[in-house]
């Protein structure tokens, strides 16, 4: 254990390892971890982008990143329970950040984006997105295409497909994957899309597995049909929070009622250790509308659910 009178944040040596600090106190980096822009040595960045205007309902997923930031304080002294090892022993991990766009010029934000999220990935480390809205994944899909080649897997977790037919160029968090078909970025035949509860006829070829499908076939049958449909697959993964019942994450613009509990959500994920994860985000933490942190506490863990995984991938990449 390091001996630094706390704000691991600032002051941590390794970027490795978990040190306990106290969770109520200090500065509020991503689990602690250390806040830089120097990517040498670093397996996987954090960042936020804190963008809302793309949505269709309720606006204040620009705090987002904050509040993750903030409720990842209650977890960071400790690994997650269960997990066979401490993700961060295994992955050097900073929080650099987020993306700055200038909110005044909404027609450059999305290249900001993409911008910005390249530039990490470029240097080599993997990239964890703090959302904001789910618009931010298509920029977030567009940088990590430019290095992982066009065609990636698109691991989906929402209460809506985000699928909808739109006209080009518009900045919307219900059409971005959409145009990501229709532009060659994913491939919906080999890609996966869990916890729909909205209504849209065109699926557009993506793998589908409902909230009903969910509850009915269970937690494990969930792991099988995802991992048939990525073995071997670059996958780019998103989770959109109100994939959870409002019950779990009151907390986001457009809730939909019978959606997974949080525990089926993270089992699921824990299931899916050795899929080749490139890139990952968690999106629509709207703290305005939360309970007691509830929303955000879950993003956290599903977010370290994530790291979990990126660090369990296959040994070739």
């Amino acid at each position: 254990m390091e001996k630094c009178a706390g704000d691991y944040a600032l002051h941590r040596e390794s970027l490795y390892g978990t040190n306990p600090e106290v969770t109520y106190a200090g500065v509020t980096s991503f689990m602690r971890r250390k806040y830089s822009r120097d990517l040498a040595g670093v397996d996987v960045a954090v960042t936020g982008v804190p963008l809302d205007t793309a949505t269709t309902n309720r606006p204040g997923a620009r705090f987002g990143p904050r509040s993750i930031r903030a409720a990842s304080t209650m977890l960071a002294w400790e690994r997650p329970y269960g997990m066979p090892f401490d993700p961060f022993d295994k992955l050097a991990v900073v929080d650099c950040g987020d993306c700055v766009f200038d909110f005044g010029r909404p027609e450059t934000v999305p290249a900001s984006i993409e911008d910005h999220a390249f530039a990490i990935i470029n240097e080599g480390p993997g990239l964890l997105s703090l959302g904001g809205d789910h618009f931010v994944s298509y920029p977030l899909l567009k940088a990590h295409a430019k290095k992982h080649g066009k065609g990636l897997s698109l691991l989906h977790f929402d209460a809506h497909s985000d699928t909808w037919n739109d006209a080009p160029g518009r900045v919307d968090h219900g059409t971005m994957f959409y145009w990501a078909a229709k532009e060659g970025i994913v491939d919906p035949s080999r890609s996966v899309q869990v916890g729909l509860r909205t209504s849209n006829p065109d699926t557009l070829g993506f793998h589908t597995l409902d909230a009903p499908w969910v509850h009915t076939n269970g937690i494990a049958a969930v792991i099988d049909e995802i991992k048939r449909v990525l073995v071997g697959q670059p996958v780019y993964l998103t989770f959109d929070i109100d994939c959870l019942d409002p019950s779990f994450a009151p907390g986001t613009g457009t809730p939909v009622c019978g959606g997974l509990s949080t525990y089926q959500a993270l089992s699921i994920l824990r299931g899916l250790a050795g899929i080749n994860i490139v890139g990952m985000d968690v999106v629509e933490v709207a703290p305005q509308y939360d309970v007691a942190e509830i929303t955000s506490l879950a993003a956290v863990h599903l977010a370290m659910e994530m790291l979990y995984l990126y660090a369990s991938r296959p040994a070739t990449n």
